[in-house]
């Protein structure tokens, strides 16, 4: 019996135009994501990276826990060392870096560099899928990225922290891309609940030693454990399960243009409540942003040809 890949995606399994659950789990995720930046931001006040990553999964892991279906759920043993990868390239490691990079970039650009996740995650999924995204769908990934470009356009910046923050946050985002194509065949043979909890059980483990290692370089300050704490139960315990259930609906590559809007709050975030700047060439590309996403949630049309 042949045994399927462990790196392997599925298309969605609603092809319409986005409707109101559709906008409705978009707009949450955007919300809940796009602020994230702006709590982490806070939470490196006091707490180390390491420190934040660890307290953020540990806090969604205990509110997931509490829902009873996320527990009474059986994974296949088949599936394990999917969910376990999850764990992984969806949380461990980009729930790390973000806070890593911030010590280097501002809150709102590295929403900003977040928002590049849809491209990606369309890559990927044409390359597992062996077939390109339909051209509306293309042509809106195109017109959102140009929206990215130019929100994240930036006084000229010298200096090689800079360059590794946006370097360490592009990463993460480059994984964020593959972790939602990976994620749309097990949320619809599960649900969304049970493989979230158990992806950020296995990320809580792996995360415990950077996290007590991080102590002692850490302070106390309750604004910084609140954000925390508020990163945690909503953008890391809600927001995922969100997420995984947008892109099961309607496939990864449809489903990742609800990260096009996590520029726009971070961006509004970021000035409002942190004093950052933006230009009229970031206004601009909220406008392209906002118009890419509704191209690419547009009724899919399959592309026959290979990728």
């Amino acid at each position: 019996m042949r045994t399927a890949p462990i790196i392997a995606t599925a298309r969605g399994t609603r092809s319409e135009a986005f409707g109101p659950a559709e906008w409705g789990l978009l707009a949450a995720i955007a919300a809940m994501w796009g602020s994230s930046f702006l709590f982490i931001a806070i939470g490196l006040e006091a707490f180390e990276p390491g420190l934040i990553a660890l307290l953020r999964l540990a806090f969604g892991a205990a509110a997931l826990s509490l829902v009873p279906r996320a527990r009474r759920r059986r994974v296949d043993r088949e599936d394990r060392a999917r969910v376990a990868l999850l764990g992984v390239i969806w949380m461990a490691i980009p729930l790390t870096l973000f806070p890593v990079a911030q010590q280097w970039i501002d809150s709102s650009r590295a929403g900003m560099i977040n928002g590049a996740m849809p491209l990606f995650s369309a890559l990927f999924a044409a390359v597992l899928l062996r077939s390109a995204p339909g051209l509306r769908q293309a042509a809106g990934l195109a017109i959102g990225f140009g929206g990215i470009v130019l929100v994240s356009v930036a006084p000229a910046e010298a200096g090689s922290a800079i360059l590794l923050g946006i370097g360490l946050a592009m990463l993460a985002t480059m994984l964020y891309g593959l972790a939602a194509n990976l994620t749309v065949p097990l949320q619809q043979k599960y649900g969304a609940l049970p493989v979230v909890w158990r992806a950020q059980l296995v990320a809580v483990v792996l995360l415990v030693p950077y996290g007590l290692i991080s102590i002692p370089g850490s302070s106390f300050r309750l604004s910084s454990l609140l954000a925390v704490a508020v990163l945690g139960l909503f953008a890391t315990g809600l927001a995922f399960v969100l997420m995984a259930t947008l892109v099961g609906r309607a496939g990864a590559t449809r489903g990742a243009v609800a990260i096009y809007f996590i520029p726009v709050v971070a961006t509004v975030l970021g000035v409002t409540l942190r004093g950052e700047t933006v230009g009229p060439l970031g206004i601009a590309g909220i406008a392209l942003i906002i118009a890419g996403a509704w191209l690419t949630s547009r009724r899919e049309r399959l592309h026959a040809g290979p990728a």
